[in-house]
């Protein structure tokens, strides 16, 4: 297959990049920088001392024998150039990872609420309204987030993929019509707004233009390296830290590895779905070589292996490593204990072999902290986005 990974030096853009590649797929990487321009911003540096793209991509050629071309397009801003791009490469398959991905950084300020909202809501639309206009069936898988089901206190319900099976008084009131409908969303920032924005978007184009989508609903992601980063150190994926975009998991171990506190948000009931970083890359790959057919609706898939409280996570790593637990005020505006009981089983369906919290992975992602502990700015630790203004 060829495939344009859309935001390919990301997080999880730049390990799914290799991973596709690896597997004999033709990869194309279409990305402009805009979260390294973040670092920049925020003052702060991946952990992990990553390289520039074009030297990434130097560094797989070399290791690898395969190529993978890049492309500066903003898809929120350059449409013409993004529609050009798909005419002349005629993608069997697109990943779109194009999105400002951090709910903290979303909540900063007006002006990052409203920059979250333009370039994720564009580059979305964009993306869609160019796959029509290109007219290639190109199937679109997007990196969503579990996130869109909100985060309440929960009502013992499970959390389906995507639809839920309701039933709807008739007209006359003499009867009720079973229908499938998207799970409502409940969105706990700007970011997870965006995300049920998608949705939305998703639907209109697979329901008036029989678009082939994909719509992958990820837990928080832990880890860092993959099997293909591990490579060459010149192909070592990022490691975000600070309060804005690091992970909480990645945060405990970071912190456990520098001998800073684990820095617990409110009460530490939140509980959160999570996924390995090389989870992540498989489940993009079983997504992709299995895509829906042309007038199929959109597939969602929640895209998790298991569900654990923010603080069972801190005692897990305190017990591990002998770090301190702090607990601080919350910045969110969020239920202090919470459920998520969720299905996710299509994964599982197609292949997924899930990997679940073990000592030794958490132990090699402590590893990696600790070899890179020098380039630790502790003062970007704590978290200083708001929620609310009071």
């Amino acid at each position: 297959m060829k495939i344009i990974v859309c935001g390919g030096d990301g997080f999880c853009g730049w390990p799914i990049s290799l991973h596709l590649s690896a597997r004999g797929h033709e990869v194309v990487i279409v990305d402009t920088l805009v979260r390294r321009a973040a670092d920049r911003e925020l003052g702060v540096d991946s952990l992990t001392p990553i390289r520039a793209l074009d030297e990434r991509l130097a560094a797989w050629r070399a290791v690898s024998g395969r190529s993978i071309p890049w492309h500066a397009i903003d898809l929120a801003h350059a449409y013409d150039d993004l529609l050009a791009l798909l005419v002349r490469e005629r993608p069997d398959a697109v990943v779109h990872l194009a999105e400002q991905r951090a709910a903290p950084y979303s909540m900063k300020s007006p002006r990052h609420k409203r920059y979250t909202v333009d370039n994720n809501v564009n580059a979305t639309h964009n993306l869609l309204c160019a796959v029509v206009e290109s007219g290639i069936d190109s199937h679109v898988v997007h990196i969503g987030t579990m996130g869109v089901y909100g985060y309440g206190s929960g009502g013992g319900t499970m959390i389906p993929e995507g639809y839920l099976a309701v039933e709807v008084p008739t007209a006359d009131g003499q009867g009720r019509i079973e229908r499938e409908i998207l799970h409502p969303t409940d969105p706990g920032s700007i970011y997870h707004m965006t995300k049920c924005l998608d949705q939305q978007l998703f639907y209109y184009y697979n329901k008036n233009d029989k678009l082939r989508v994909t719509d992958l609903h990820q837990g928080v992601v832990w880890g860092t390296n993959t099997a293909e980063t591990r490579l060459d150190d010149r192909l070592i994926n990022r490691f975000d830290y600070d309060g804005d975009y690091g992970t909480v998991l990645n945060r405990f171990l970071m912190q456990a590895a520098v001998g800073h506190p684990l820095t617990v948000h409110g009460s530490g009931g939140q509980t959160r779905a999570f996924i390995h970083i090389q989870d992540t890359v498989r489940c993009l790959s079983l997504a992709l070589e299995n895509p829906p057919q042309r007038g199929e609706r959109v597939r969602i898939l929640n895209q998790m292996t298991e569900t654990h409280r923010v603080i069972d996570l801190a005692r897990m790593v305190s017990a591990m490593t002998g770090a301190d637990i702090q607990h601080l005020d919350n910045p969110r505006n969020e239920a202090s204990r919470n459920e998520l009981p969720a299905v996710a089983r299509s994964l599982i369906s197609l292949g997924l072999e899930p990997t679940h919290l073990q000592e030794g992975l958490l132990e090699e992602v402590i590893g990696v902290a600790r070899a890179y502990a020098h380039r630790c700015d502790k003062s970007r630790i704590p978290c200083t986005s708001k929620w609310t203004t009071s």
